[in-house]
C-alpha cells in the first residue's frame, strides 16, 4: 500500500486507499503507520501519520478524515464517538458521529457511500435512530469542506441546545463561528 502512495496524485486518493486496505482488513492502521518508520522518504508524511490515526479511530472515507480537519477540531467542537454501534433490535447500525451524551449523530453522505439507489434505505436507518431519541444531522461534501465554519456553528448550536457548555472558537479572523459562540 504505502508503495502507491508515491504513485497517487492527491493525498485524497491516498487516503482512500488507506482506508479501504483498512476496511478490508488487508491491513491495520497501525501496521501501516509502523511500515512508514521503515521508509527513508515518503510523500506526506505528516498527513498520512494523522490519516493513519483517524482510519484507526473510525475515520472510513475522505469525507470523515475532513470533517474532523475542517469542521470538528477547529471550532473546539467536543470529539465524537466514529463509526458508533447502535443496537436496532435484532441489528446493529453504525453512526458515523455520535455526540455521546448529548443525543447527537452527525452522517456524513458521500456520493460513493450513499449511491442515489439506496436513498430509501438511508431514509429507514434515519428514521430508526430517530426512534432511539437521536438527533441527527447530515451533511455532504460541500458542507464540509466549502462551508465548515457554518456547519460547525449549526452543531454547536444543536450541542447546545442538549446541553453542551462549549465554548466554540473561531478557525480564523473571518470565521462566522464567532457570531454562534456558545457562552
Amino acid at each position: 500500500m504505502l508503495d502507491l502512495v508515491e504513485a497517487a496524485a492527491t493525498f485524497d486518493s491516498v487516503f482512500g486507499l488507506a482506508s479501504a486496505a483498512c476496511q478490508r482488513r488487508l491491513t491495520t492502521s497501525a501496521r501501516l503507520a509502523e511500515a512508514m518508520t521503515l521508509r527513508t522518504k515518503i510523500r506526506w508524511p505528516k498527513e498520512l501519520g494523522e490519516a493513519l490515526g483517524a482510519i484507526g479511530a473510525g475515520a472510513h472515507s475522505v469525507l470523515e478524515y475532513r470533517y474532523v480537519h475542517q469542521v470538528e477540531r477547529p471550532h473546539g467542537l467536543p470529539a465524537a464517538t466514529r463509526q458508533a454501534r447502535l443496537a436496532d433490535g435484532a441489528r446493529n447500525r453504525y453512526l458515523d458521529n455520535l455526540y455521546d451524551g448529548f443525543d447527537l449523530c452527525v452522517e456524513l453522505d458521500g456520493q460513493q457511500a450513499h449511491p442515489e439507489d439506496q436513498r430509501w434505505q438511508d431514509l429507514r436507518r434515519i428514521n430508526a435512530m430517530t426512534v432511539h431519541g437521536l438527533t441527527i444531522l447530515r451533511y455532504g461534501w460541500t458542507d464540509v469542506t466549502g462551508r465548515p465554519c457554518q456547519t460547525a456553528s449549526q452543531i454547536g448550536a444543536v450541542l447546545s441546545n442538549h446541553g453542551w457548555h462549549g465554548p466554540m472558537r473561531s478557525c480564523q479572523p473571518r470565521c462566522p463561528v464567532r457570531r454562534f459562540m456558545i457562552r
